[in-house]
């Protein structure tokens, strides 16, 4: 692809997109962040050019995506606004700020793309929601942008109607698989085993059962019932389980994440 990409923000998730991206033939990198210290150090590990101002971040790329703390977005929009003309590309990546009140505060100036990414883009192994929903976005911007969010990952377009269920199941998904890491560890250590060991053990497990589950092609219900051997520990655990109501209280709380984004969206 050949595309301009300023970054406004060079926090964590910005920087992983700008490693992903960098080096990329016809990209070309852009950054502005008032740490610029952490700009300086990013500059230095990849093809990326600090910029002095955020008007001339804006004024020299075509996509100009919005690394900000979803409190911080009107405010920071409005310096960029001033340098933003019809034919870029706005990207924000706050969560809970819809599409529509992004091209308010930028008073309609040019395309929204709304991007719900999370957290393993940080190592290349993210999953992102994409809203292209803007009738003034072009076939080559809504390209780019899913090249952009592809160097960290998947990609997923989604109406925006749907980022609040995406946000509550992949967005916070992965504090779920670590809250159950965590539990798995705890039971490991109640069981005797060493708390060093116990952490390797559950960190191979999850990610062993993955593998499989990506590479076998067969469905999870089937792959559980693998392990499920009549009479055995395995079904003795799952009855627990069952009794315990957990697959019940997991549906409900996505549902209660998911009812926290809209309430967030709306205020």
């Amino acid at each position: 692809m050949n595309a301009a990409i300023s970054f406004i923000g060079t926090g964590n998730m910005g920087a992983a997109l700008i490693k992903g991206l960098s080096g990329m033939d016809g990209v070309s990198l852009l950054g502005f962040d008032l740490d610029r210290e952490k700009l300086n150090a990013l500059c230095a590990q990849c093809a990326l050019q600090a910029v002095d101002t955020i008007h001339g971040a804006v004024e020299k790329a075509g996509y100009v995506l919005m690394c900000v703390k979803p409190q911080q977005m009107k405010a920071v929009l409005a310096q960029v606004h001033p340098a933003l003309t019809a034919d870029k590309c706005l990207i924000s990546i706050a969560a809970g700020i819809t599409r529509e009140r992004l091209s308010e505060w930028i008073g309609h100036a040019c395309p929204v793309v709304r991007v719900m990414p999370n957290t393993p883009a940080l190592v290349g192994a993210g999953v992102s929601a994409v809203c292209l929903d803007d009738p003034h976005l072009t076939q080559e911007q809504k390209d780019v942008v899913q090249k952009i969010f592809a160097s960290v990952g998947s990609v997923h377009v989604l109406e925006e109607k749907l980022f609040d269920s995406f946000t509550a199941v992949a967005g916070s998904g992965p504090a779920y698989v670590y809250y159950f890491m965590e539990a798995l560890i705890e039971a490991a250590l109640a069981a005797g085993l060493p708390r060093p060991m116990a952490t390797s053990i559950v960190g191979e497990l999850i990610g062993g059962s993955l593998k499989l589950a990506n590479e076998s092609m067969t469905h999870v219900s089937v792959l559980r019932e693998m392990v499920t051997s009549p009479g055995g520990t395995t079904i003795a655990a799952l009855a627990h389980m069952d009794r315990m109501a957990m697959r019940a209280a997991i549906i409900d709380a996505v549902e209660a994440a998911r009812r926290r984004g809209q309430e967030l969206g709306a205020s």
